[in-house]
């Protein structure tokens, strides 16, 4: 984390200010909630429209804080004994700092973006390049315009790459998140349709996820997939002079991974057709191919050997709640509860197919959010797209996901699907059909938080008996 004294913290943020009788005071991280505040650390206050940090500064300090930034609008207590930094604007103070710090660090930044796959992407990649290097990476969602400035706040001193997920919701944030990070590599996953509430079409999340190139290193590493013709469009009207490389299923992209096998236990691909080189991937899906491919082609730009990128994703720290394989003792549960958009559910409905040693298949599905116009027929069309002969029950909760029952309708007996008003009402129906051999998959967006759903089916007082 950054170590700083006030006097550097102040030479590090543009138009700040600090008394002199503080200047020697010395900060061991930052953090921006004064609830989590942690011994020695510098308190950045934040102001939002509902919210104004400076109010929590005086808990801050008391829980530990050493100093905090002030913004030089707002009012200063009299008689205030808090050693603190002016600064014109809390916000733009952070990512300024962060900016700062990562060029004084002299790290190599990856960044990466798109509408699935970002995490799993990040987390391959962080295995790979720490048998090499000495490596940080984004932890949990810390991907926003606070969130990518926390994360490179805090890296080690000794941090050689960092790895830094970028998450947008709107154009301009990702330009934002690249003039702060301004990485050496640059990977966009893929385009979905994440975000269409804000962005409206897919057009317009191409155009905000390709803003991830628009600070990067000139000598530089461009990685996308190659069969999107929204970004490949786009590429053809620039003359970059970073370099560029593609994955995908057409023979003319850079990486055309080849699958071998795929099972419970993982899968094995090569990353073409020609390769001598068969990679083991300890993870679920066929989508993990293009995630291993993606963090791979950053690896080898850091010229990263064949038997370290195996060793590195064979120990790579996956986060959680993204197609976790769990067994308990009453069934076998697919937890990806983290986010849900259609093509990562089609994705899950993919793995959960490729599973063929269960005897029941129940799949849990919850409200998709963020779709815009279109959601309800896009909820319609999964359900649609459901394969009959691959799963016995179809669960939904959530008025949207209610449209996903509509579309499979016509499809599963009647007695084999059904919408739930409540998480209480899913539990107790799923606790009545699930048997030793079954196996659940749960996905819904982040808001209805399905992982109360997989701890209360992991519970060992959960009942079970077939219908």
């Amino acid at each position: 984390m950054i170590k700083r004294t006030l006097r550097e913290i102040e030479q590090m943020i543009e138009g700040s200010k600090t008394c002199k009788k503080d200047r020697n005071i010395v900060i061991h991280g930052v953090s921006i909630d004064s609830r989590s505040i942690k011994s020695g650390e510098l308190f950045i206050p934040i102001k939002g429209e509902k919210f104004d940090g400076h109010n929590f500064i005086l808990d801050a300090i008391e829980s530990g804080a050493v100093a905090t930034l002030w913004n030089k609008t707002e009012p200063i207590p009299p008689n205030a004994n808090i050693p603190f930094i002016l600064v014109e604007d809390t916000l733009v103070a952070i990512q300024n700092l962060a900016k700062s710090y990562s060029k004084q660090l002299g790290m190599k930044i990856i960044g990466i973006t798109g509408s699935n796959g970002k995490t799993s992407t990040k987390d391959l990649l962080a295995g790979i390049l720490s048998t090499k290097y000495k490596t940080g990476k984004t932890i949990g969602n810390l991907n926003n315009h606070l969130g990518v400035p926390l994360t490179i706040l805090g890296f080690e001193e000794d941090t050689e790459i960092g790895i830094i997920e970028m998450g947008i919701s709107e154009l301009g944030e990702a330009d934002l998140l690249s003039s702060i990070a301004e990485p050496d590599v640059a990977i966009i996953t893929n385009i979905g349709e994440a975000h269409l509430e804000t962005l409206y079409t897919r057009e317009n999340i191409a155009k905000g996820k390709l803003e991830i190139i628009n600070h990067l290193n000139k000598d530089g590493l461009f990685i996308y997939p190659g069969d999107e013709p929204l970004i490949k469009n786009e590429i053809k009207k620039l003359n970059p002079e970073f370099k560029i490389e593609t994955f995908g299923q057409d023979p003319s992209n850079t990486y055309c991974p080849k699958l071998i096998s795929i099972g419970e236990n993982g899968l094995s691909f090569k990353l073409n057709e020609s390769s001598p080189n068969v990679i083991n991937l300890d993870l679920l899906g066929k989508h993990q191919v293009y995630n291993a491919t993606a963090a791979i082609a950053a690896a080898k730009y850091f010229n990263i050997s064949f038997e370290d990128i195996q060793i590195g994703l064979k120990n790579a720290d996956i986060t959680k709640m993204r197609s976790d394989l769990i067994h308990t003792e009453t069934c076998t549960i697919l937890d990806d509860s983290y986010k849900s958009n259609p093509a990562s559910v089609l994705a899950a409905l993919d793995t959960l197919y490729s599973l063929d040693k269960y005897n029941r298949k129940i799949v849990v599905l919850g409200d998709m959010l963020g779709l815009g116009d279109e959601e309800i027929s896009m909820h319609r069309e999964i359900g649609e797209k459901i394969d009959p002969s691959q799963i016995d029950y179809l669960f939904t909760i959530g008025p949207l996901a209610e449209h996903i029952a509509k579309g499979a309708s016509p499809m599963i007996p009647k007695n084999n699907i059904k919408s739930c008003v409540d998480k209480e009402e899913l539990i107790n129906d799923l606790k009545k059909i699930v048997t030793k051999d079954s196996i659940v998959l749960i996905k819904a967006s982040r808001d209805l938080h399905l992982e109360n759903v997989v701890d209360a089916l992991k519970s060992k007082d959960s009942s079970s008996k077939a219908i």
